[in-house]
């Protein structure tokens, strides 16, 4: 343990030099300006400052879709403060003389260090602790952030270019100041809390992706910096261009090497990697598989299962299930793994009375395929990231899970079975006793129950909701 703490702390240090040598190298500028060299080339301007935002925006996305995936608040957070950093930063890149205007546009010219000071305060954010109902709220505003952060950004374009108050002035400045000098403040103040708290994260677990970050909030910082004291085309001020840049090919770097199925797990909240959650789990097979896979040529089998998934899968999107895995005929789906479904056993059942509809209608035009067993159950389980780099999966395990699949095994073709923790929670179904159930690994017979419908009056009301 020493030398695992004596090895981290040798990293740090010499990270926290090469990461802080800009800064001297700033210092050296500014202290001699006959160094500080004036250079205008727009079109070396342009095409940074977009490669800046076009990377920006990758790693928005790529942490966007994790985020909404997981349900994990500190990945949406992320993925905000890179959204904000691409959307101004894009802007700034259309303030090129001679790109959209033949003149500087005030509004288009200070976009990034206001792009730099919203996402830096996401950033921030980002590293509190969001465990609990904290992060579940969060993931609930998610849809109104991301769009009041795009109307922002869409509003200050408009401003920009009819110069409306506050972005009137005739003139883009020389240096920050004021306002501006105030923002740029916040954004490093900010930026340094953020950094100083993903080491910390990284002390507890070390991991690239969370150095990459903290780096990468170290250069924004230093950027910041750049832009309060920089003079416009001198070397000073190409320096914080270039510094941004660095920040995000460090992330898009790290974002790359990591194993590609969860390559920001290292970022994912604690709940997010392991916990326990009251969910529902739906597994389906198609019965009689093997024999249908030994009497036919592999191509025909294949199209056999893709055109079955083809139409399971939409439908249990539909009804907000998520497939956890799919291996060979077998499908395996999780509700409320995020912790947003409270109604997650409706949802599931629904699911199963929807997909045995839909991959009925596909059975009945090849009589001579298989069909879908379903098999549903409620209960705890465990919510973990299984693995290691180069093979990491977020599943869920636990009786609930191992319940479901037996039940599942025990389903008529084209019916679906609900465990006892299932249909204690869909108190209005109309279902019919399967019996008590032997299944491999309980100590105890379980009881099945085939579900025949949800009520006519729910499962009507149940169509128009979802």
């Amino acid at each position: 343990m020493a030398e695992r703490l004596l090895s981290s702390g040798t990293g740090l240090v010499g990270s926290a030099v090469v990461l802080l040598t800009p800064l001297a190298g700033l210092g050296l500028l500014l202290g001699r300006p006959s160094l500080d060299l004036w250079w205008e080339h727009h079109p070396s301007h342009f095409w940074l400052v977009l490669i800046s935002a076009g990377l920006s925006a990758l790693l928005a996305y790529g942490t966007g879709v994790a985020a909404v995936r997981r349900g994990d608040a500190r990945v949406l957070l992320v993925c905000y403060a890179f959204l904000a950093a691409a959307g101004f930063l894009a802007l700034h890149a259309l303030a090129t003389p001679g790109v959209l205007l033949d003149t500087p546009n005030v509004g288009f010219v200070v976009a990034t260090p206001v792009g730099l000071t919203v996402g830096a305060v996401f950033a921030a954010a980002s590293s509190l602790d969001l465990s609990g109902a904290r992060g579940t709220a969060m993931m609930r505003w998610a849809r109104g952030i991301r769009l009041g952060l795009v109307a922002a950004m869409l509003l200050w374009a408009a401003f920009s270019v009819l110069q409306l108050p506050p972005l009137h002035r005739q003139s883009a400045p020389e240096q920050a100041h004021g306002a501006l000098a105030a923002l740029a403040v916040v954004a490093i103040a900010m930026y340094a809390v953020a950094a100083a708290r993903y080491v910390r994260l990284w002390l507890g677990r070390s991991s690239l992706m969370l150095l990459s970050m903290a780096a990468a909030f170290v250069l924004l910082a230093e950027s910041m910096v750049a832009v309060v004291f920089a003079r416009s085309w001198h070397l000073s001020w190409w320096e914080w261009h270039l510094l941004m840049l660095l920040a995000f090919v460090l992330v898009a770097a790290g974002a790359r090497i990591q194993w590609h199925e969860e390559r920001y797990a290292d970022l994912y909240l604690s709940d997010t990697v392991s916990g326990n959650r009251e969910i529902s789990v739906l597994f389906a097979d198609l019965q009689g598989f093997t024999s249908f896979s030994e009497q036919h040529p592999s191509g025909e089998v294949t199209a056999m299962l893709n055109e079955y998934f083809e139409t399971a899968v939409p439908t249990v999107h539909r009804f907000g299930g998520d497939v956890d895995r799919i291996i060979g005929d077998a499908l395996m789906v999780t509700f409320n793994k995020r912790g947003d479904q409270p109604d997650h056993a409706q949802r599931a059942a629904r699911t199963g009375l929807a997909l045995q509809q839909a991959t009925g209608r596909v059975g009945q035009a090849h009589p001579a395929w298989p069909r879908f067993r379903v098999g549903i159950e409620s209960g705890t389980a465990s919510i973990s990231l299984l693995g290691t780099e180069g093979g990491r999966t977020h599943t869920v395990i636990g009786d609930t899970v191992n319940t479901a699949s037996r039940i599942e095994g025990r389903a008529p073709s084209g019916g679906v079975a609900l465990g006892p923790g299932a249909r204690a929670l869909l108190p209005d179904a109309v279902t019919r006793s399967l019996g008590f159930l032997e299944l491999k690994g309980k100590a105890e017979p379980v009881e099945a129950h085939l579900l025949v419908s949800l009520g006519a009056e729910r499962t009507a009301q149940g169509q128009r909701t979802w």
